[in-house]
């Protein structure tokens, strides 16, 4: 028993010190939440464009593209689910939507995530953990102080969210993708066999 309280113990500070490891996000000119960073790179630019394709292509749960393909930026919207956990359960609370910017040049790269906003859940008839509202509220807004704790929270799971999806994306698109030759269609003849 004691060594199962230990393990409960050293669960929580850990989350508390990870926690405070990763910074708010910074805000940029117009007083948005953003994850802003250039990349130099030596992979050409359309290289680059296929790559992040299929990176968005990849993770089709959570970024949607919204642009077309000829676009000089690449526009998607995302989002990921926020955990509220207590000592022995965890559920979500809600979820975080954010768009996703990507414009490239010769030498480098460059991306930012910025618009995040939160959707609170509820439960459903069926006991699932659906969005209350399709209306978000922006995570620059302070809040009161009945909630000031858990929306720091919040803010620090987008910049968690934020910093292992730049780490992600660069990952992605520095590695060589293969890409197998296209299969000729086989034409199937049904009249004589």
């Amino acid at each position: 028993m004691k060594q199962l309280c230990f393990f409960f113990v050293l669960i929580t500070l850990s989350k508390f010190s990870f926690a405070q490891e990763v910074a708010e996000l910074p805000k940029d000119e117009t007083g948005k939440l953003t994850y802003y960073e250039v990349v130099n790179t030596t992979v050409k630019e359309d290289s680059l464009k296929i790559r992040l394709l299929s990176f968005i292509a990849k993770s089709k749960k959570d970024i949607k593209l919204n642009t077309t393909q000829n676009s000089k930026v690449i526009l998607a919207r995302g989002k990921f689910t926020i955990q509220k956990t207590t000592t022995l359960l965890s559920h979500p609370s809600g979820e975080i939507t954010y768009q996703f910017n990507f414009e490239s040049s010769t030498d480098k790269y460059r991306f930012w995530l910025t618009n995040f906003e939160f959707i609170p859940y509820q439960k459903d008839r069926y006991g699932n953990f659906v969005p209350s509202t399709a209306i978000g509220v922006p995570l620059e807004i302070e809040p009161k102080k009945s909630n000031a704790k858990q929306w720091e929270d919040y803010r620090l799971q987008a910049s968690e969210y934020a910093v292992n999806f730049a780490k992600r994306l660069k990952d992605h698109l520095k590695n060589k993708i293969f890409t197998p030759p296209p299969i000729s269609e086989k034409k199937v003849v049904s009249k004589s066999w």
